[in-house]
């Protein structure tokens, strides 16, 4: 290599290295995600382009790589089959607006206050639909529209499967794509330099070829013959409340998941850290370029890119690299597409699904958090049952509700001393949501005994609890005994006279 050029780009021969290591382990999960998703496969490969070079040069996370990501496959198939594939690359094309807004508004950093347990129920919930469709496609079977059918449906298609010579034959590709994922990591050193998914699908795609196995592959139209910008026609369903409710779904998972990918990736290296706001921003430029080619959105993959932090890189040149890498081999080689078994892209993302549930999150957090625990299990289960942008929607509520119930500690201690007033002292925050509670113990008080309630430790006051203790007050003080004397925050009718 050139001196001068390791004198102006100190790093290139690091980053090159890495770019290729990136290239391999991007390749077939482009293809395996657009696949899953219902798309052409050369789509994959355009968002992985658009993923390198354009976010790629952008600035944000410097060492973090974006393409098309399993976490989206669930969605994006469901806006295929109900929209079509002309709208889909409006909902991405306004995503990646909404995404430049967001940035240029600086909200990037407030997605960082998004509950941890509501994303990891996200992808949970997004790994065990994936899971579920993607055995299918093992199976060789038609896969249900529904979540829920589709988990009640499996053992059925699976015993299906091994009663069909053909169907068999794909069970077996798709179980051997995920045990060679599986025991990959245990592979020697020296066979471990060839990334784990390209392995399997490689395996897959020789096992194939040379068995002459009756199993579906990948179709293959061309990359030219695959990009469809969005017609105006398209741009009409935008009246369309469905269409409007999934770009806010898009935008929301595909924000989310780019910036808390770029989080986990800042705590891989030692390099410059990520600027949120310019992250987001760089997602919304790639994201409105792959709707105005009409192919998949894209977010930050954390899978790629800690491949790209532990292959060595150190500047964004290497995922602006493996862009090009992808490019190259989309524009002359797409032929090769052709022979890889759709089972064994099946199995990638099956292994992906598994990785996206958090076992061992939720069993730390069950023994920690109970509260945090269920709010991941309820979001993930909801998407399932319901659909993705319900199952956030009520994860993010019911993470609202516990921030609110926890806000509102409010203590109350009594002093009786058997003569003279009773002393109560409120301390915490009184609100609404505490009501019941703190009126059942001041109305447990002796009632021919003076009370003095002592309100200054209170740090917050509702009107619905200011109302309240007035008039327990006034009913108190009816009783015939002392007015009721209240000091702090507020003071009954009695008391004020």
């Amino acid at each position: 290599m050139n001196p001068s050029t390791l004198t102006k780009f100190p790093h290139l021969r690091q980053d090159f290295a890495a770019s290729l290591v990136v290239f391999l382990v991007a390749l077939p999960l482009c293809v395996g995600v657009a696949v899953a998703s219902g798309v052409p496969a050369e789509l994959g490969l355009v968002t992985g382009i658009v993923g390198g070079i354009i976010t790629g040069l952008m600035r944000g996370s410097s060492l973090q790589v974006s393409g098309p990501a399993a976490g989206l496959t669930v969605l994006v198939f469901e806006a295929v089959r109900e929209f079509g594939l002309p709208v889909l690359g409006v909902i991405v094309l306004l995503t990646g607006l909404l995404q430049m807004l967001m940035g240029a508004l600086k909200l990037g950093r407030w997605f960082r206050a998004i509950s941890v347990a509501v994303v990891e129920g996200m992808l949970a919930g997004i790994g065990l639909v994936l899971i579920a469709g993607q055995l299918y496609s093992v199976a060789d079977a038609e896969a249900p529209a529904s979540g829920l059918a589709k988990i009640a449906g499996l053992p059925g298609a699976l015993t299906d499967a091994v009663q069909d010579t053909g169907a068999l034959a794909s069970l077996g590709l798709g179980a051997g794509t995920i045990a060679v994922l599986v025991l990959w990591k245990r592979m020697p050193r020296q066979v471990r330099t060839v990334p784990g998914p390209l392995a399997a699908v490689g395996l897959a795609t020789l096992v194939a070829v040379v068995f002459g196995l009756p199993v579906a592959t990948v179709e293959v139209q061309g990359l030219l013959g695959s990009i469809q910008p969005p017609s105006l026609d398209a741009f009409g369903e935008l009246a369309n409340v469905g269409v409007l409710a999934t770009v806010v779904a898009f935008t929301l998972i595909a924000s989310a998941e780019s910036l808390f990918s770029a989080a986990a990736v800042d705590r891989l290296h030692d390099g410059p850290r990520t600027e949120y706001d310019k992250e987001l921003l760089a997602q919304g430029a790639g994201n409105t370029v792959c709707g105005a080619l009409g192919a998949l959105p894209m977010t930050a993959v954390i899978v790629r890119s800690a491949a790209n932090v532990q292959a060595g890189a150190r500047t964004k040149a290497s995922r602006v690299m493996h862009g090009v890498w992808l490019l190259l081999f989309a524009a002359l080689l797409p032929a090769v597409l052709a022979y890889i078994p759709i089972p064994a892209l099946a199995g990638i993302l099956v292994h992906a699904g598994a990785k996206l549930i958090p076992v061992r999150e939720i069993v730390s957090l069950w023994r920690e958090h109970r509260g945090e625990a269920l709010i991941l299990v309820i979001t993930a289960v909801s998407i399932v049952a319901v659909s993705m942008f319900e199952g956030v929607l009520i994860g993010l509520a019911l993470a609202i509700a516990k921030t609110a119930w926890e806000a509102s500690h409010i203590k109350l201690e009594v002093i009786d001393k058997g003569a003279g007033p009773v002393q109560a002292y409120l301390s915490g925050n009184a609100t609404f949501l505490r009501l019941p509670k703190i009126l059942d113990s001041l109305e447990s008080l002796p009632q021919d005994r003076p009370v003095e309630l002592n309100l200054s430790g209170l740090h917050h006051l509702d009107h619905a609890c200011r109302t309240a203790l007035e008039n327990w007050a006034e009913r108190h003080s009816a009783a015939g005994t002392d007015p009721v004397r209240l000091d702090g925050a507020v003071a009954a009718p009695e008391a004020r006279r």
